[in-house]
């Protein structure tokens, strides 16, 4: 599992003024919610690029004032000319209660069609999966190597993952292996040479 060390300010002052100020000293004001009361905090904009700027899922240890608290990046807000991210949300893990995230999908093995000349399409990114905090993993792995020209796998086709429960429709297809043009032509070719 990758995790992060954020080290962040505590925010006492809230409010449009207040984070207006926040802003323009540099900094980001985030928010973590889950448990009993949300925490204001702001953090740099290097120290966050790790975490926004990926594809990868990662679990959050927030440091603020000599506590750390485990969480996940929930949304964030940029502006809409500048794309200069404005605010973060945060959602705490707490242990025994279910989260709903979306991890990236990777594949393993070698697919027979790709071989044979065809490309491998990802159209499914991530996926949506419920679970707690101590089944949450990085990423899902999907085994290619018995996928042919022109097959596709979708999500239902998504096994072990031990207390993790799939959101995501079962039909939605991850990944697709495409017959190349020339490889088209050719059988086309072939068809037309028995007749």
């Amino acid at each position: 599992m990758k995790n992060v060390v954020l080290k962040g300010e505590l925010r006492s002052d809230l409010g449009k003024k207040a984070t207006k100020e926040v802003r323009a000293n540099g900094l980001i004001p985030c928010v973590i919610y889950g448990g009993d009361n949300p925490i204001h905090f702001s953090v740099k904009l290097n120290d966050i690029r790790e975490v926004v700027y990926t594809p990868d899922f990662k679990i959050i240890q927030v440091e603020l004032d000599g506590k750390t608290y485990k969480a996940i990046l929930k949304d964030y807000q940029m502006h809409p000319v500048t794309e200069a991210i404005e605010h973060i949300d945060f959602l705490r893990l707490i242990d025994g209660h279910p989260v709903k995230v979306e991890l990236p999908v990777r594949f393993k093995g070698v697919s027979p069609g790709v071989k044979l000349g065809g490309k491998l399409l990802q159209t499914l990114r991530k996926v949506k999966v419920k679970t707690t905090p101590q089944y949450l993993v990085d990423e899902i792995f999907m085994d290619i190597s018995g996928m042919d020209l022109g097959q596709s796998i979708r999500v239902r086709d998504i096994h072990g993952l031990e207390g993790i429960e799939i959101m995501s429709s079962p039909g939605i297809p991850v990944a697709t292996i495409e017959i190349p043009r020339a490889l088209r032509s050719a059988a086309a070719a072939a068809e037309k040479a028995k007749k």
